[in-house]
């Protein structure tokens, strides 16, 4: 008898058909790398995933951080002997101290002699005959689910033994994107859900020296520290962008001001991912939260963009990103009190209704292809 992590993979991956084999490699080699630096043992079982570790908490705590499992489930592992399977039953409903059970199995290894309904059956009869107090079986809702796999070995976990997990696709298997990461609450959320679909995540930080402090820089670099805790590592380039706002604040309308910064926050993004064979862009943008984000907004900051441009966030509400935040573990981050470039110089009166022709037109006064080409030479490159 012994302890074991059951890890369960999102059921999406099972409908990939003949890409099926490929996601699964991908999860795999994933899960290995979560683990790196432990003592482990990485287990099949007709078709089921288990991981043996003297540190089954730590190994846990790790692998249900992998985009692409939903559930990581610490079983006890016995020979699949009827009996053995009756009295650990017992156990996990004495353990659990529930006035209510149910037995759930799933029997895949057809040389077990009974079928999944008869094991049900007959484990819960032995489990109410040898239970001492009042004990009954609930079908629905249970305080304790007492789950059994029977293949070469048999297992049992109850529902207080599974930790949920991120869900999602492995990472790695949908290309890849540049996000902008500012120091806010919403960017890291973008990232978190852009990689949990599976593409690989670079992020891109625009800092405006001396108008913005070193410590709004190293809130940015604690964001990204939090995002490689998931993807296992993230590349942060951060580009110097002072002169191009002084530029268009000297030379640009006011009212301006906040949608040609976009645009070239965007130029530099996609020249960066140019230079780094990044596919796409992504922010943490969502439909009218601030000027910006208007839908005439959008359109005119993505005029620029030379590849798809990625908003996960594009529909949701302030309160669903904030409990994502919560929840992934970079709200504290966010509202760490350091200003990023973006809140330093806001006009007034932005325009919320820009129009493509006009802001190019309001552009011709810069150079545009000088000054991108400054801030991309001059990026600092951190790496977590």
């Amino acid at each position: 008898m012994k302890k074991l992590l059951l890890i369960k993979s999102a059921p999406e991956i099972f409908l990939k058909g003949l890409n099926r084999n490929k996601f699964e490699r991908l999860l795999k080699k994933n899960i290995a790398k979560k683990l790196e630096g432990i003592e482990y043992e990485f287990i099949t079982d007709m078709g089921r995933w288990f991981v043996y570790s003297e540190d089954l908490e730590e190994a846990c705590s790790r692998v249900r951080k992998v985009f692409g499992v939903t559930q990581v489930c610490i079983v006890t592992q016995i020979e699949r002997d009827y009996e053995e399977i009756k009295k650990l039953a017992l156990s996990k409903v004495i353990e659990a101290k529930a006035s209510n059970f149910k037995i759930e199995t799933n029997r895949a290894n057809k040389e077990f002699p009974k079928n999944s309904m008869e094991v049900s059956r007959e484990v819960g009869g032995y489990v109410l005959t040898n239970y001492e107090g009042e004990l009954s079986v609930k079908i629905n809702n249970p305080e304790c689910l007492v789950k059994v796999e029977i293949r070469d070995k048999a297992y049992l976990y109850t529902k207080l033994d599974i930790v949920k997990g991120e869900g999602g696709l492995p990472y790695g298997v949908n290309g890849s994107t540049m996000l902008m990461l500012s120091g806010g609450i919403d960017s890291p959320v973008a990232g978190y859900m852009m990689a949990r679909r599976g593409v690989e995540l670079h992020c891109v930080y625009y800092h405006s020296h001396p108008y913005t402090s070193e410590r709004a820089k190293d809130k940015v670099k604690d964001l990204a520290k939090v995002l490689a805790s998931y993807t296992e590592k993230v590349n942060l380039y951060v580009v110097p962008f002072t002169e191009i706002q002084m530029g268009i604040i000297e030379k640009c309308r006011e009212d301006e001001l906040t949608i040609i910064m976009r645009r070239f926050m965007m130029r530099v993004a996609c020249e960066l991912a140019e230079q780094k064979g990044i596919q796409s862009v992504s922010t943490g943008e969502s439909i009218g939260q601030v000027a910006s984000q208007t839908m005439e907004g959008l359109i005119v900051s993505t005029d620029v963009a030379d590849r798809p441009v990625f908003r996960p966030l594009i529909s949701m509400d302030k309160e669903d990103i904030m409990d994502i935040s919560r929840r992934i573990g970079t709200y504290d981050i966010s509202i760490r009190p350091y200003e990023d470039c973006c809140t330093i110089f806001v006009p007034k009166h932005p325009k919320t209704k820009p129009q493509v022709e006009p802001i190019r037109k309001s552009e011709e006064a810069l150079d545009i292809d000088a000054l991108v080409k400054e801030a991309v030479d001059n990026v600092e490159v951190y790496r977590f």
